[in-house]
């Protein structure tokens, strides 16, 4: 049977309606709630993933909240909304079963276990989502759970995109500003992996995990500023908003690099400048979706350089909380949520 009459098929079994969390106005985690939408249905180059899990992530918050780096706010109209939201469905990441495709699809088949980053996009929150079979997915790892997949690709694949502009080399001196979160666990990590010497950004009670991540050194920067220490590194990731070029330029090398995964107006602008003047590289990190950066993320699992971090876990009809401990500002790697047992319901009509 071609793929072109067996697409139709597949797809018509699906259930016309899907379960989603959704928000319809800008606020606190209770703006967010669990209801049927109408299920998405795949175009001839799209794949629709069945979604077993995804996380929560700070990019969650943002987007609800509407709680941007200041200045960004006009710029993020097309994706954020003005008088409410753009993107009904929030979620960035996501692993699950590929369901259907569309006739001219030659990546994926159904059945596929795949996991995968939508980033702007969102639409993760849900039963189902469609991607372009172009998109940042890639097929998950057997000895993967959903849970762990999904905790994996939002920070891996954002690393990704800092050491393609700036390799991490045996030897360096690597600091992580935000080192407990998603993408700062898998920025400790990789740069260990690597052969980085890596001093972690955090508060104490995260200090012993950020020691079994591979952190070399940790400090709290509750009782001491690292940016006013005599410690120079090669490279800084800056995973929370407070590090600024001109705050850490004295404790960047000549040559190192400040790669901003958090990062506002004024410093988005100014970082051109920064580098030309300083003979440092200041990047400012776009997390733009690309296959590469989750092929990379998994390479790194393969090879022990990189594994998932989860805090803690929620189903589909808890998604409230999830962002209430997301908002806490306390999570610690990854708040992964689980959509699998919502599809476990009674079948709905057809």
């Amino acid at each position: 049977m071609s793929m072109s009459t067996a697409m139709p098929a597949r797809a018509s079994a699906t259930a016309q309606t899907m379960r989603a969390a959704v928000f319809e106005r800008f606020g606190g985690p209770n703006v967010v709630r669990v209801t049927e939408i109408s299920t998405p249905r795949p175009g001839p180059k799209d794949v629709l993933v069945r979604v077993a899990a995804s996380t929560v992530s700070a990019a969650d918050h943002r987007m609800r909240a509407r709680d941007l780096p200041k200045g960004l706010g006009l710029l993020a109209l097309p994706v954020v909304g003005l008088f409410r939201p753009r993107r009904r469905v929030l979620g960035t990441d996501f692993s699950g079963t590929v369901e259907a495709v569309g006739a001219g699809v030659t990546r994926f088949t159904p059945g596929n276990e795949i996991v995968g980053v939508t980033g702007g996009a969102f639409g993760a929150h849900a039963e189902f989502v469609v991607l372009p079979e172009t998109a940042a997915i890639a097929m998950k790892p057997e000895d993967l759970s959903h849970e762990n997949a999904a905790a994996l690709v939002f920070g891996g694949h954002t690393v990704s995109e800092c050491i393609r502009h700036r390799e991490i080399r045996v030897g360096d001196d690597v600091l992580v500003n935000g080192a407990s979160g998603a993408v700062g666990s898998a920025a400790v990590q990789v740069a260990k992996h690597f052969g980085a010497r890596v001093t972690a950004v955090t508060s104490a009670d995260n200090a012993e995990l950020l020691r079994h991540l591979g952190a070399d050194r940790v400090i709290d920067y509750r009782v001491e500023d690292f940016a006013a220490g005599e410690h120079r590194y090669h490279v800084i990731f800056e995973c929370v908003g407070n590090a600024p070029f001109e705050r850490v330029d004295q404790v960047l090398r000549p040559g190192g690099a400040l790669l901003q995964v958090v990062v506002d107006l004024q410093a988005l602008l100014a970082a051109k400048g920064h580098s030309r003047r300083s003979g440092k590289r200041v990047i400012p990190i776009s997390f733009t979706p690309a296959a590469r950066d989750i092929d990379f993320a998994l390479r790194l699992y393969n090879e022990g350089g990189l594994g998932p971090v989860i805090d803690r876990t929620y189903e589909l009809d808890e998604i409230a909380q999830a962002h209430r401990h997301v908002d806490s500002g306390r999570k610690r790697g990854s708040v992964v949520l689980r959509v699998a047992d919502a599809m476990a319901r009674a079948p709905r009509h057809q």
